[in-house]
């Protein structure tokens, strides 16, 4: 009998090797949870990306953004996959019907039998790949294409061609991307149809006679004749690609726009060429008549010889012959063409340009200024300048360890300056800074704790930039907000900061799990987020998209989600501004502002060009470096070289909500009207700002660099003086730094000679080429609520005037001796001295140079400034106050009275972080000191001899007994 289950009769039948029912459905379902997990994959990007823009009331630019794409997917993808999938087809359709039997084509059977099942297939699957990696590229095209298709006359014309400048900006780029597009098809369909004619005999290697049919000789033909008049087409844009071509004249490779061999050669010569191209062009398409290959090589060769003759030669020996003999004269039209347009591309032609004599060192030459004008410089002081003391790029330690509160707070390493009225009404230069979590500090670090309990700052920190607290403080800021809750001049406002340049992680508010709020008598105050900010993900379908997106499977099934629970991210303010208007390019340094009782964040962005005529190249990375410029501060651009730009749009993040406002700043700039074209309603009119936060927007440092960054070239308007480079300027190396890195501009409320009362500037200095002596000082305009906002004034030194620059000047208080003495007692122990912002100051045709210092103690580890450092014309200062220097340099003698919040110096208190043997001197007191010092050790060693005679005396009555 047959054991049951064997097979036999009694049991139940089986293939050997099959699985069974259950196991084929398990596999089914493997296989399609397989493929559902993989689209929901693709999809969790998506959808939470759809879900963001949602939730910051910004859909239409993800709309836009994504129909663009998959438009330019669709057309251009199917195009390359037609018209290469085309050749293919028709070059199959006009293979040989019998193949000669040679032995090429004996072994080129066997992969013609092996493919023939497969032909159909094998046709789609090429096409269709080709068609998916064409789509792809063209997708990332959108930007070119949303400028075509919205572009916006510029009103201006070239200076060549007499064409609008939006079409070098908005139409060349797309055509340029047609022609590149052109020539991949074309090319991709002439390899693919030779392929095939090759594979089906229509082309033959190594067979005797002829080597291609007549039909692969007519396909190929028309197919060349194609690539050839689209290099026509090529020849025939080139020639306006020559308006916005850069080139190397004297050394400057950023040089753009045509020259004299540009203009007198390649011009003519590329129009010569179009004309040989669509020759040789009808000498390709008529092979489909002649059915041989001698008409389209006569042409081909021709093409040749004229690309190699006229294209290349001749423009060489225009050059050598030409040019090179008498350059400055040739070349003399196109740098004036290239200097207007730079400087309109860049907004610095109407840069006010003053003489200033900038009265010399006087100590250098002997002779010291007469005392009226002195006394007159003096009292005119604090009609020039507001002088700000307190550097925000260096007080960000005091601002932690006075302000912080906890460790899991912090401030940004360089804080903003702004301006802020104080009780009386009086606008002061502020330094601001917010108070943001620091998950670094969170004292128990674990998931609840880092994204649902520490999840938000807390209130704002702001100081006066032209005081310091020398009573209490012993140099520390002279705090207008402070303390936790905030407590200050600022009135009422939302305090908490969930959006800030500190905080880039993602956070889960308004569910079940309460946050901390801020610590008030050491009693944790705990809050619900109670905004509408985030994307709510309470439902099942968001819980999984976003574990899947951050990578965190806790979201979907954690206990402190629930009703309510919304994830906020992309939370600091650059990040916000460029996913919202991905067109704009964002300036480094946004800051912060309370605003009609809200924190708002100011971001200043700019609509740039790579495609104005004759304006010069810079790349933003670079010409936006300076000695402060961080990961954090750089410029977040979309595209590096640029040859224009404009700062078109001031935007806000608020703090709280993290709302996102777009507005029109520059209402004349058709870059920006052509991008609110593209996403319209993205974009409220200059209209919409309140006058609360007019007052606090300002001039942006990015642009500010790139303008000087031209401006050390293009301040001369002459050409004969541009070519030659003898009026070139330089940007300072920042003298307080060793990283030689440029001198970073500074915020300062000042009054130009030519103003009548003080406004708030951005200011800057440059020195002669190869030289440190001052060359020029520059101050923008910053103030927004000014009609001459955005003025750039130049105050132009005359080079016979030897006036010290800041590198001379910061090496001269280096080496003066007395100064240098008092550093080396100020840094005994573990003290460090940091140098402040060297700040450059137009005062009675001369220049005031204020510095302060800073003493970094071993025991509070921040700084606090105990110094203040002065220079003009020649005289140096360095004394415990400003009132007290500007008294030194200016050789006024002090009054009785101290100004206020300054006390003598003989009654201030010493800093808490330094020993009291070590506290610091005014020069003038250092043999005081030293006496002092030396009576001390005297009066020490006696004592110690005294204690050892009395022990002596001891011992020897001890004996005596």
């Amino acid at each position: 009998m047959p054991e049951r289950g064997s097979g036999g009769p009694t049991g139940p039948r089986t293939r050997v090797g099959q699985p069974s029912r259950r196991a084929k459905t398990l596999l089914i379902t493997a296989g399609v949870l397989a493929v559902l997990a993989m689209l929901f994959v693709m999809f969790a990007g998506f959808w939470t990306d759809w879900l963001w823009y949602r939730s910051v009331d910004y859909t239409n630019v993800f709309t836009t953004q994504l129909w663009t794409k998959v438009g330019l997917f669709a057309v251009f993808g199917l195009f390359m996959a037609l018209a290469v999938g085309f050749n293919i087809w028709l070059a199959h359709r006009l293979r040989p019907p019998l193949s000669a039997m040679s032995m090429e084509q004996q072994s080129l059977d066997r992969y013609r039998m092996g493919i023939a099942p497969y032909r159909k297939w094998l046709l789609l699957g090429v096409t269709a790949l080709i068609g998916l990696i064409a789509g792809a590229s063209a997708s990332g095209q959108w930007r070119t294409w949303l400028m075509w298709v919205n572009g916006t006359p510029f009103g201006q014309t070239d200076a060549q061609f007499g064409k609008d400048i939006s079409f070098f900006t908005f139409e060349l780029p797309f055509f340029r991307f047609l022609l590149s597009f052109g020539f991949a098809a074309t090319v991709l369909s002439l390899i693919a149809a030779a392929l095939v004619h090759y594979l089906y005999g229509g082309l033959r290697v190594t067979t005797p006679g002829a080597r291609a049919t007549a039909q692969a000789t007519g396909h190929l033909s028309v197919l060349l004749g194609v690539f050839v008049a689209l290099k026509a087409v090529a020849y025939w844009l080139d020639r306006y690609g020559l308006a916005v071509k850069s080139s190397d004249i004297r050394g400057q490779e950023e040089w753009t726009g045509l020259r004299f061999t540009d203009a007198n050669a390649y011009l003519p010569a590329k129009t010569i060429l179009f004309f040989i191209a669509i020759i040789c062009t009808l000498l390709f398409f008529a092979a489909l008549w002649r059915r041989t290959w001698q008409l389209p090589v006569i042409g081909l060769g021709l093409l040749v010889l004229s690309a190699i003759l006229i294209g290349g030669l001749y423009p060489a020996l225009v050059e050598r012959f030409q040019v090179q003999p008498n350059q400055q004269a040739k070349e003399t039209p196109y740098i004036a063409k290239n200097i207007e347009a730079t400087r309109k591309a860049y907004g610095i032609d109407d840069a006010e340009i003053t003489s200033y004599q900038g009265a010399g060192d006087e100590e250098e030459d002997g002779d010291q200024p007469p005392e009226d004008v002195l006394q007159a410089a003096r009292d005119s002081v604090n009609d020039a300048a507001s002088i700000r003391l307190l550097d925000p790029n260096v007080v960000s330690p005091a601002f932690r360890q006075t302000q912080q509160v906890r460790g899991y707070y912090t401030f940004p390493d360089n804080l903003d300056v702004d301006r802020y009225a104080d009780p009386e009404g009086v606008e002061r230069d502020t330094v601001i800074g917010l108070r943001e979590i620091n998950i670094e500090g969170v004292p128990e670090r674990n998931w609840i704790n880092d994204h649902f309990k520490y999840t938000h700052g807390y209130g704002v920190v702001s100081a006066l930039g032209t005081e310091v607290d020398y009573e209490e403080g012993g140099g520390t800021p002279v705090f207008t907000e402070s303390d936790l809750p905030p407590q200050g001049t600022l009135g009422e406002y939302q305090p908490r900061v969930y959006y800030g340049e500190e905080t880039t992680r993602y956070s889960i508010v308004g569910g079940p799990q309460q946050e901390l709020d801020y610590v008030a008598n050491d009693e944790e105050k705990l809050y619900t987020y109670e905004g509408d900010s985030g994307v709510d993900i309470s439902g099942t379908v968001n819980r999984a998209a976003y574990a899947l997106a951050f990578g965190e499977p806790k979201i979907l099934y954690s206990g402190a989600i629930g009703d309510g629970s919304r994830v906020l991210y992309n939370r600091t303010p650059k990040e916000r501004v460029e996913a919202v208007a991905p067109w704009l390019t964002i300036d480094g340094d946004p800051y912060p502002a309370v605003v009609d009782g809200k924190i708002q964040w100011i971001v200043d962005a700019y609509t740039t060009s790579n495609g104005y005529p004759y304006s010069s190249r810079t790349t933003l990375g670079d010409t936006t470096q300076d000695a402060l410029t961080d990961g954090q501060r750089a410029v977040l651009a979309q595209q590096d070289q640029v040859n224009y730009i404009r700062n078109s749009v001031k935007a806000t993040v608020d703090a709280y909500t993290g709302a996102v406002q777009l507005y029109q700043w520059d209402t004349q700039d058709p870059v920006l009207k052509t991008w609110m074209k593209a996403f319209p309603g993205t974009v409220e009119p200059r209209s919409e700002i309140s006058d609360a936060l007019l007052d606090h927007l300002r001039y942006p440092q990015d642009l500010f660099k790139v303008q000087r960054e031209l401006l050390t070239r293009y301040h001369v308007t002459n050409p004969g003086q541009f070519y030659s480079g003898s009026e070139r300027w330089e940007i300072p190396a920042d003298p307080t730094s060793a990283d030689e890195e440029p001198v970073p501009p500074y915020y300062l409320s000042l009054r130009m000679p030519e103003q009548e009362e003080k406004s708030f500037s951005l200011t800057t200095t440059f020195t002669p080429n190869n030289r440190q002596t001052l060359g020029a000082f520059m101050a923008v305009e910053s103030d927004a609520t000014k009609e001459d906002y955005g003025t750039i004034r130049l105050l132009n030194v005359p080079a016979s005037n030897s006036v010290s620059g800041p590198q001379q000047v910061q090496s001269r208080f280096n080496s003066d001796t007395r100064i240098a003495e008092s550093i080396n007692l100020l840094e005994r122990g573990d003290s460090e001295v940091e140098y402040g912002n060297l700040l450059t100051i137009p005062l009675q045709e001369g220049m005031l140079y204020i510095e302060p210092l800073y003493v970094r103690g071993a025991d509070t580890n921040y700084p606090r400034m105990r110094k203040v450092l002065a220079s003009y014309q020649g005289e140096i200062a360095y004394e415990d106050t400003l009132e007290q220097a500007l008294n030194v340099v200016f050789q006024v003698e002090e009054s009785e009275d101290p100004p206020p919040g300054d006390p003598p110096a003989d009654e201030q208190d010493p800093p808490a972080d330094q020993p009291e043997e070590e506290q610091d001197t005014p020069p003038g007191d250092l043999q005081e000191l030293e006496d002092a010092l030396q009576d001390a050790q005297d009066a020490l060693d006696q004592l110690q001899d005294a204690l050892r005679r009395a022990g002596e005396a001891q011992t020897d009555g001890g004996e005596g007994e």
